[in-house]
């Protein structure tokens, strides 16, 4: 049987569950962004280049870049999700350990940062459940009050 969390981690649970919420959009968003510059590094031969005589932002084939010293905003994207993916399994622990969960759920929360669309699905799924278990532990709290 599993353990369900203890009424006492309730404030830490709530806390964990909007780092949890933010990280995982954010990390969800970069990882669509890094989706978009492959394509268009292996699809079509371009990265994206900041500041080019185009405007902010442009693509422009990988040799161009190179050779007119440009800043490749395709790497700065990819350093980014790796970042953000540090911390969005950081708040997936953060939010697993007090909810007590099976560690395949951990392993699953962890694919969200790593397969495409899987991270915005996961928050709502996560979100949903530990809002009602909040909100159980809040009305059993009123009754015994």
């Amino acid at each position: 049987m599993p353990l369900a969390p203890k009424p006492s981690a309730a404030p830490r649970i709530r806390l964990a569950l909007k780092l949890y919420r933010v990280t995982s959009i954010i990390t969800g968003s970069f990882l669509l962004l890094l989706c978009l510059m492959m394509i268009l590094r292996y699809g079509f031969g371009v990265d994206i280049e900041l500041a080019g005589p185009f405007g902010a932002l442009y693509l422009d084939p990988r040799e161009a870049i190179a050779e007119r010293g440009g800043i490749n905003f395709s790497t700065w994207i990819l350093i980014a999700h790796g970042w953000f993916y540090v911390l969005y399994i950081a708040s997936d622990f953060n939010l697993w350990s007090p909810m007590r969960w099976n560690p395949l759920r951990l392993m699953i929360m962890f694919l969200g940062g790593i397969i495409p669309l899987l991270s915005f699905i996961l928050e709502r799924l996560i979100h949903r459940e530990v809002v009602g278990w909040l909100e159980t532990l809040d009305s059993t709290e009123k009754v015994a009050a």
